[in-house]
């Protein structure tokens, strides 16, 4: 596949497969930089820091809800489309953001809730007090709440019903999540056309990418679970056909969260194409579960799981994002563990889930925090950061819901932590000040001064990553060990002979979550006789040896990225120094 498309806006080239090399970066607006000292941030704020972006080596950003909404769920209770919040910003600054992102060759993804609005929409608002009207059956509406008894609630620890009986209309109507969203009617093909409608206007505005949130629960059927109906998949197909016909080089992301086998549906297939992505849910807890069992086994059988998935499509992989830990895929025993582990506090717990961030459910420890991105970065699928992991950021359990890991990002040890000139208390949230994770001690200022910060260390690991696209475009094969602390895989591209210059690579990923230096034996017939050389500083390790066998001795939760060279052959690879400069 050539790589020699016209160019689509000043420094972005349209490449139909740049988000299988991509690194993304969720940053919720409201959270990141405050222009205007409200209190709290905004578009113009997040314009400000794209150059800290570009630095760190983000690919695109991902954008959660910035639309207008009565915040009674983060912005992901809709009420108006096409609007954005005012105290997030204009129409017009969200232009020059595009803009200015596209100049630095990073491309911006946001959300879309497709599935359900705000009980304040517009639409819901006339389908309540109109039942006859145009937006009457714009909402799945019910004179009782008995149907659809196969469809399991989501929120279990806030809803008792998929139901919310409505005082005007006099009837029910049918919610999959929080009963002020109300879940839009698909079997309405006016709907359809709404949404079409709204996805142009963002694609128009230069929008390169659409998160397609909750995007298995638009149908809903007496017999089946309301969880990936038919249905559903037609209209993702539909979607799927209008973008690619007028936005090419725009991409799909699916938020589902099932097993692969399921999410991976929503890739389609080669001639009836859905999502470009998919978020990979059930690894993300598994990482955790080996980081305090020791133990990697179910996550290399989980990795190890075969998924058919279509060559253009990839997977998003992540540590954490806005949501809870989700616990929904893992067993009984599998949870408590869980939850005894890293939410042994019960603030600390949401739904089915846990509630923390990434450096606070690791203890701050700087092992555990490089073994998971090194990880991270190696899956196969593109990496998801969150706002603030990369310097290690701490979350607040005494605030509600969420918003315990929503809070300001600490910019500088200055007040406000830098996010805002606003007065303290008008702040959206309070800034964190706890003892191991004050703003003024966790900060992007002071690891920007310090050649060892965690921050230095994620960007060089990303800036490696980059340098070789086999992370990005290459397949994965999980490889046996003897060592049950030790997850193996290889990771393998043919190379495309693309303008990028892209050749055959074979890169061994060495994971030890043993808790104590561990020694390992790996083995991989087909690069008998292959030599070593470690990927971050080119030095040479032991060789495979004739039956494929190599021997590596890994401190305390750590990890090794090694290139396999040819049997005499010492590669020039491309070297990263600490500041990958």
């Amino acid at each position: 596949m050539s790589f020699t498309a016209p160019i689509q806006t000043p420094g972005l080239t349209l490449d139909p497969q740049w988000f299988r090399r991509s690194v993304f970066y969720e940053v919720m607006v409201r959270s990141f930089v405050d222009s205007n000292g409200d209190g709290a941030g905004d578009i113009a704020g997040l314009s400000s820091k794209l150059d800290y972006l570009q630095w760190l080596g983000i690919d695109a950003l991902w954008m959660p809800p910035f639309f207008q909404s009565p915040l009674r769920d983060g912005g992901y209770d809709i009420s108006d489309y096409k609007a954005i919040l005012p105290e997030f910003g204009t129409l017009d600054e969200f232009r020059d953001l595009v803009t200015k992102a596209h100049e630095r060759n990073m491309r911006i993804v946001i959300d879309m809730v497709i599935n359900h609005t705000s009980d304040a929409h517009e639409w819901f608002q006339q389908s309540r007090e109109d039942p006859e009207g145009p937006y009457g059956d714009f909402y799945t509406w019910s004179d009782t709440d008995e149907k659809y008894e196969n469809i399991r609630i989501i929120f279990v620890d806030t809803e008792e019903s998929n139901w919310t009986f409505d005082p005007v209309r006099r009837q029910y109507f049918f919610h999959r999540f929080f009963s002020h969203q109300p879940d839009l009617n698909y079997e309405n093909p006016k709907v359809h056309e709404a949404i079409y409608d709204v996805i142009r206007h963002w694609l128009d505005l230069g929008v390169d990418g659409i998160r397609l949130d909750a995007i298995p629960y638009l149908y809903q059927s007496e017999d089946g679970n309301g969880e990936g109906e038919p249905a559903t998949h037609e209209f993702v197909k539909k979607l799927r056909a209008m973008v690619d016909e007028e936005y090419p080089g725009r991409i799909m992301i699916a938020e589902a969260n099932q097993w692969p086998r399921e999410v991976a549906a929503f890739f389609g297939t080669d001639d009836e194409p859905e999502c470009h992505m998919a978020f990979d849910f059930p690894v993300m807890p598994r990482i955790f579960y080996s980081l305090r069992s020791q133990s990697a086994a179910e996550l290399t059988r989980i990795l190890s799981e075969t998924t058919d998935v279509p060559d253009s499509a990839g997977w998003g992989v992540f540590l954490r994002n806005h949501d809870e830990l989700t616990l929904e895929m893992v067993s009984e025993e599998y949870r408590q563990a869980m939850y005894g582990w890293y939410a042994y506090d019960p603030r600390m717990r949401s739904n089915i889930g846990i509630r923390r961030r990434l450096a606070p459910l690791l203890d701050n420890s700087r092992a555990e925090l490089e073994l998971a991105h090194a990880l991270l970065f190696a899956l196969k699928g593109s990496p998801f950061l969150y706002y603030g992991d990369e310097i290690g950021m701490g979350d607040n359990i005494w605030l509600n819901d969420r918003d315990a890991s929503r809070t300001p990002m600490q910019w500088t040890p200055d007040r406000n932590a830098g996010f805002s000139t606003a007065d303290p208390g008008k702040l959206y949230l309070p800034v964190v000040q706890s003892l191991v994770y004050n703003y003024t001690l966790v900060n992007v200022e002071s690891q920007l001064a310090q050649s060892r910060s965690l921050l230095h260390w994620i960007r060089n690991v990303i800036h490696v990553r980059k340098a070789h696209p086999t992370f990005g475009l290459g397949e994965m094969e999980v490889l046996p060990t003897d060592h049950d602390s030790v997850l193996s895989f290889v990771r393998s591209y043919a190379g495309s002979g693309t303008s990028f210059g892209d050749s055959a690579e074979d890169i061994l990923c060495v994971f030890s979550f043993a808790h104590n230096p561990a020694s390992v034996t790996v083995v991989a017939p087909r690069f008998a006789g292959r030599k070593l050389f470690d990927l971050f500083g080119g030095g040479e390790f032991p060789a495979f040896d004739d039956e494929g066998r190599v021997q590596l001795t890994l401190g305390t939760q750590a990890f090794f990225w090694l290139h396999v060279g040819g049997p005499n052959v010492t590669p020039t690879l491309p070297i990263s120094t600490v500041d990958g400069e």
